[in-house]
């Protein structure tokens, strides 16, 4: 680890308190709402096999965001988090990152694992929680994780990912793996005392590490004015000595402009970055929030003039390298696939309940296997109170 040198602050004989309202951040912006460049704009990295690989991951996500929120409220899946609108931060990043990079999500992040393979199907196993889904059923629905695509589970506490990812660049760091880690967090999430402690010890111990936050302008019913009185998220990244950017969050271009340049630092001189992505949550928090309640419909509209997916589309045609008839044909086939594996996803059954004590011992302990007997043994006393569908004995 660097020991920096002391700092020599200058002498005052008066009192001069000092300030952070003074600091500016620009954000970075390329791509324009028509779908033209700014001037003077230098793109990413990036030919028409990936752009075309990110429109087709936005495409998969808005129309899995439609019919997973409509199977919501039919019953069919207990709870759906949507994450239209702020497809951008999501999967510009992933397409700037390499597949060996650690991502670790929040909850609002599934472009990286359909980015890098993760199938409908994976996805819709995880949703309903049957015997197919890598997790066994054992998270409810949203909390995805795949070991092979470098994605780490996620859970459900908030910000608890964002401390971990310290830990988990600071091995990457140690192992010289020339891999980095990208830690997604809403601005909510920067209130909690784990972002602090993260921040801190991201600097501290020289890690791999890119911070991104999804500032979406709401903690689910709290408005950012309403959370700090500071500009954002990216005074914090200078007050703890970090290497900060603001960028347009609903640009593609500029997330993974952005990200680019901070995966060079991250790995090669193993310094941690800050992204704050201005964007905004089209939808609502989750199934079990109205967003009617606490925003209203104009603000809304005004964002989707803003649409990320949109805008891009404007760009690849612009390009020429997508056309009407493609986009219509692709979103039909995305439709088609989504309905398919959902309805075969549904009929496959749950975990045996004995898998609820594997896969941290060796062998389960007595305890564990105790209460299972008691478990098996309440549910077949109840079994009016438990439908056969939430549960499987063995060898049943």
């Amino acid at each position: 680890m660097k020991k920096s040198s002391p700092k020599k602050d200058p002498v005052v004989h008066l009192p001069e308190f000092v300030t952070g309202s003074a600091l500016s951040f620009p954000i970075l912006k390329i791509l324009k709402e028509d779908g033209t460049l700014y001037k003077d704009a230098v793109l990413p990295l990036i030919d028409r096999e990936k752009a075309l690989k990110i429109y087709d991951t936005f495409l998969f996500l808005r129309i899995f965001d439609e019919r997973m929120l409509a199977a919501q409220r039919q019953g069919r899946i207990s709870f759906f988090m949507t994450s239209t609108g702020e497809e951008a931060t999501h999967v510009g990043s992933a397409a700037a990152l390499q597949d060996d990079d650690m991502v670790m999500a929040q909850y609002r992040e599934p472009g990286p694992l359909y980015f890098r393979g993760f199938t409908t199907a994976n996805f819709m196993n995880q949703l309903f929680s049957n015997e197919q889904d890598l997790g066994k059923g054992r998270q409810m629905p949203v909390h995805y994780g795949s070991k092979k695509l470098n994605y780490m589970t996620i859970s459900s506490p908030l910000a608890t990912q964002i401390p971990q990812s310290v830990g988990y660049a600071y091995a990457q760091k140690i192992e010289g793996s020339q891999s980095c880690t990208l830690c997604f967090f809403g601005e909510g999430a920067a209130s909690e005392g784990d972002f602090h402690a993260a921040m801190n010890m991201a600097t501290l111990f020289e890690v791999p590490l890119i911070f991104f936050c999804r500032n979406n302008h709401y903690a689910i019913s709290t408005p950012s004015e309403q959370q700090f009185a500071a500009d954002g998220i990216a005074p914090r990244g200078v007050g703890y000595g970090m290497k900060t950017i603001r960028i347009d969050g609903n640009d593609v271009l500029a997330v993974m402009k952005a990200t680019e340049e901070a995966r060079k630092l991250a790995v090669e001189k193993n310094e941690p970055i800050l992204i704050e992505a201005m964007t905004y949550r089209l939808g609502a928090h989750s199934t079990s929030d109205d967003p009617s309640g606490y925003r209203s419909r104009k603000e809304e509209n005004r964002w989707k003039k803003s649409d990320p997916v949109l805008r891009m589309k404007k760009w690849l045609l612009a390009q020429e390298w997508w056309s009407e008839k493609e986009d219509q044909e692709a979103m039909d086939t995305k439709r088609e696939e989504v309905r398919n594996e959902m309805q075969k996803a549904e009929k496959i059954p749950v975990s045996e309940l004995s898998s609820l004590v594997t896969d941290v011992y060796d062998k389960p302990p007595w305890h564990l296997q105790e209460q299972l007997a008691e478990l098996e043994q309440h549910i077949r006393r109840y079994p009016k109170e438990y439908p056969k569908s939430s549960w499987r004995f063995k060898n049943d």
